[in-house]
């Protein structure tokens, strides 16, 4: 007959550790179950977000324009010292086949002058540095001498010159190259949350900057600043403007619709100092690269009352963005990715108005 055993009861301990563990389960599903779904971001906080993004972006642009300059004029540099180089290895080629022509007539007529075959196997520094054998060669080869001396440290000058330019192109060449990245990777974060919307809420942004240039626009034109003038204030009157800050102006306004690109100098696409170097330029004024630069490029205003049309404007307290004057509070520029060369309040560029510059 078999036999039957009570089954065995699980330990208190065990049980309570079972309905803990049951009663945490229960919980986090009824919070779970009762907490609001996260909500996603609103059109206007991802556009604030997409602008900070812009701004940090065109700030890293700048900074990229002033390491592509950089490295632009150490290649000029560069090049100009290799040359240089080339050259005087040449001269000092020609002043050596010079002196070997003299060696060589003087032994032809009575044997090589010691001091001179001393010279011609001999480094010519050490040699000249005797100055009690100068007195053994002609006048002749003591100037053949000294010029040959006098090529040789130019070269050894320019050469080490040339070496320390290419080491600091390298390391600009770096700096560079990380600027791009930063450049790109703050735009590819800006595409990302601008791809979060749905396509009504892209038409709605794209429709207010529309909305916000148009009414820029009629603020230029009633003020006469769509006809080359020169405003004395947002609400003052106007008087014709001339010269060269016209002649940017009016080269600028050719170009409203033109997209921004970062790092671009024109004439198909701009960033923000690409435009007014570019726009100065056909005025036959030459502009530094960087707006942190060309802030340093005339007089400085700090009253938005006593600009006039065609004043250089920045913004932001680094002065990483600038544009041109068009009058009654607006400004003319490339403002961002995305975006092309347009009128647009000051008030609404996003950072504060810092100063104009009267180039």
């Amino acid at each position: 007959m078999a036999s039957h055993r009570r089954p065995k009861q699980p330990s208190r301990a065990r049980v309570t550790v079972l309905t803990t563990a049951a009663a945490a389960a229960v919980a986090l599903s009824s919070q779970a179950a009762n907490a609001a779904p996260s909500e996603k971001p609103s059109k206007d906080e991802v556009k604030a977000k997409v602008d900070k993004l812009y701004q940090e972006a065109e700030q890293a642009t700048e900074k990229y324009n002033g390491a592509k300059e950089k490295q632009d004029k150490l290649q000029k540099e560069i090049s100009t010292l290799q040359d240089n180089v080339a050259r005087g290895q040449e001269e000092l080629n020609k002043l050596r086949d010079g002196l070997g022509s003299m060696a060589s007539a003087q032994y032809r007529t009575g044997g090589l002058d010691p001091s001179l075959q001393l010279f011609l196997s001999a480094d010519p520094d050490d040699y000249l540095d005797k100055a009690s054998t100068l007195d053994q060669l002609s006048g002749q080869q003591v100037e053949a001498l000294k010029k040959i001396q006098e090529k040789q440290r130019d070269l050894a000058q320019q050469r080490a010159e040339a070496s320390d330019k290419l080491k600091d192109l390298s390391s600009t060449r770096t700096e560079l190259g990380k600027k791009k990245k930063e450049v790109q990777g703050k735009l590819s974060s800006a595409q990302k949350l601008l791809n979060s919307l749905t396509a009504a809420e892209k038409a709605a942004l794209a429709e207010e900057e529309a909305r916000a240039s148009r009414d820029s626009e009629r603020q230029v034109l009633s003020g006469g600043g769509g006809s080359g003038s020169t405003d004395t204030g947002s609400a003052g009157g106007s008087v014709s403007a001339s010269g060269r800050a016209g002649a940017a102006f009016s080269a600028a306004q050719s170009k409203i619709g033109t997209p921004y690109v970062y790092g671009a100098t024109g004439p198909s696409s701009f960033d923000c100092s690409g435009l007014t170097r570019w726009a100065y330029a056909q005025a036959g004024v030459g502009l530094p690269r960087m707006s942190q630069d060309q802030a340093n490029a005339g007089t400085r205003i700090y009253s938005v009352n006593q600009l006039q049309v065609g004043d250089l404007v920045f913004f932001f307290n680094d002065i990483h963005h600038v544009g041109l004057y068009a009058g009654n509070g607006q400004v003319l520029h490339a403002p961002r990715t995305g975006t092309v060369v347009r009128y647009e309040s000051m008030n609404t560029i996003g950072g504060p108005f810092m100063f104009g510059v009267r180039v």
